[in-house]
């Protein structure tokens, strides 16, 4: 029955915290698109890929008592942070989740910044797209970040490199 909330605090825990709810969001999307078994559905939004199932998934961990989420004030705005809480822990201990790879995937992840994983988000959005078209795309839809043609490469290459280390 919560086997997909399972995933979700699968994923949290073998990244240890996740700073950020557009960096969780960026994060599930890329592992779902390099194959990892999330079954949120997501459409593109201001930032990218973003699923509300995966905001209510994060929302019902937090109100079992799963999910710790922190809200820090940073300058102008709320910055929050995901850590699993002990109870979680135990829940998982007794649900195992088999999901190969996917510590490997998030900690690599999870040491890059929100925007760099908004790109690589955006870019695998597109990926049924020729490389010229999704460079358009993200020069018309991402003008506000101002990426570069180099950052977007960045993000093809990082893209390979996950999906190389799942495939070990």
């Amino acid at each position: 029955m919560l086997n997909d909330h399972a995933k979700l605090m699968q994923a949290i825990l073998v990244s240890g915290e996740i700073i950020g709810r557009k960096k969780l969001q960026k994060m599930i999307y890329i592992a779902k698109k390099i194959s990892f078994p999330f079954q949120e559905r997501f459409q593109f939004h201001f930032y990218g890929p973003y699923s509300e199932e995966l905001t209510l998934r994060v929302e019902e961990l937090c109100n079992m008592g799963f999910l710790n989420e922190v809200r820090e004030k940073k300058g102008g705005y709320f910055q929050y942070r995901y850590t699993l809480t002990d109870p979680g822990k135990e829940f998982l201990s007794v649900n195992e989740v088999e999901m190969p790879f996917l510590q490997e995937l998030f900690v690599d992840m999870n040491v890059q910044n929100a925007r760099f994983l908004e790109l690589v988000s955006t870019v695998l959005y597109f990926d049924n797209l020729p490389k010229e078209e999704v460079i358009n795309k993200v020069f018309t839809l991402k003008s506000t970040q101002r990426y570069t043609e180099e950052e977007i490469d960045e993000a093809y290459q990082y893209i390979e490199a996950l999906k190389t280390k799942t495939q070990s």
